[in-house]
């Protein structure tokens, strides 16, 4: 499949995508608002010759993904907010195995069952482990269709280099949006990186038979096991850490905000310009590993922050950790606005908060009216 330029929504978009990466096998279980990823798979998996299951639970679903991905196929599966909830035990087995996997979030609104509208009350699951023990995974955020379908195709490469499941965390509106997406050209399967470290020893498979398993019993065992893994997540952090930065070293205050947030403050940005206020963006690409070094630059600049999110504040407290402490000891200030309940914020609520920002800004470092000084 050469590349190709095709009107998609989100959903069919990371499908496509994936297909287009060698996904070998995908493991489902249908909830919304992800259902129509689930469905291309069923009928372009199949088509390829590939393997599709439904499986009977998300339980299920993932730990035939890990079983898949331990045996050497590139393995994904896909969900939504409570469905994602309950793969999270596997997603922490093939993080303590060291599984390359992908795994898809088309986030809604929760908690619970909560709602089918877009959300973004995933981030702390994401990105903290939703799982037990000690771990993370890459977590990366698209804005766009494009973006959705570019991430997901770089996703397998990046789970196989690090050896960990990579979550795409979308939400509600980028998978039912459509948009044009330009769709790379299919991987070549042979070009695969070889893997060693596979499940083996049966007949016609030159692998070694190895035990692909999380399960270390000797506690010194073990701690060595998750502090190798930990100095592996520290090289994560320096190579692959992602943002996009729109007119921030101009702008009175920044925004921060993610995905469907991001696109918000876009629309913002354009309109507070047409005031004469200069606005910014700073839009995390990877959620883990969050961009805290560019943005405690931003802060010794003397930058302030407003964090929008489609949550009651997750992300930021991401935001509060990296700029805190960052200007001569002094606290960078972080404000947030957020909606829940899959309520999505409007473009007129960011720039209204973001003018009461930054008039209120203004008022601190003004003058004070002659007579009015106190002596």
């Amino acid at each position: 499949m050469a590349e190709e330029k095709r009107l998609m929504k989100g959903n069919e978009a990371i499908g496509e995508a994936a297909i287009r990466a060698g996904c070998d096998a995908y493991f489902g279980y249908p909830i919304t608002p992800q259902n129509e990823l689930t469905a291309y798979m069923a009928r372009y998996m199949l088509d390829s010759g590939r393997v599709f299951i439904q499986a009977e639970s998300e339980i299920a679903a993932m730990s035939m993904v890990y079983g898949a991905a331990a045996a050497g196929g590139r393995a994904m599966t896909s969900s939504s907010s409570p469905g994602v909830s309950l793969k999270q035990e596997g997603i922490s087995y093939a993080c303590g195995a060291d599984i390359p996997c992908v795994v898809v979030n088309v986030a809604r609104a929760g908690p619970g069952l909560g709602g089918i509208s877009p959300a973004q009350g995933d981030y702390f699951q994401s990105t903290r482990g939703g799982g037990h023990g000690d771990y993370y995974h890459i977590v990366l955020a698209p804005k766009s269709v494009q973006e959705a379908a570019d991430l997901t195709y770089e996703a397998f490469g990046l789970a196989e280099k690090w050896r960990m499941p990579v979550m795409i965390l979308a939400d509600g509106l980028i998978g039912q949006m459509m948009e044009g997406v330009v769709l790379p050209a299919a991987v070549d399967p042979g070009a695969r990186p070889d893997r060693p470290w596979c499940a083996g020893g049966r007949a016609g498979l030159a692998r070694e038979a190895n035990h692909v398993s999380s399960c270390i019993l000797d506690p010194a065992g073990l701690e060595a096991s998750v502090r190798a893994r930990f100095e592996r997540y520290e090289r994560i952090a320096a190579e692959r850490t992602r943002f996009e930065a729109v007119n921030v070293e101009k702008a009175d205050l920044i925004l921060v905000a993610y995905g469907t947030a991001a696109r918000v403050c876009l629309g913002a940005i354009q309109a507070a310009a047409k005031e004469g206020l200069e606005l910014g963006l700073f839009r995390p690409i990877s959620l883990w590993p969050f961009p805290k070094d560019e943005l405690a630059r931003l802060a010794k600049a003397g930058k302030r922050f407003l964090t929008v999110e489609m949550s009651m504040g997750q992300m930021v407290e991401d935001v509060r950790l990296a700029v805190n402490g960052t200007v001569g000891g002094a606290v960078a200030a972080v404000d947030f606005f957020g909606r829940c309940g899959g309520v999505i914020p409007s473009e007129e609520e960011v720039l209204a908060e973001a003018k009461r920002i930054v008039d209120a800004m203004n008022a601190s470092t003004a003058e004070p009216r002659s007579g009015s000084a106190r002596r």
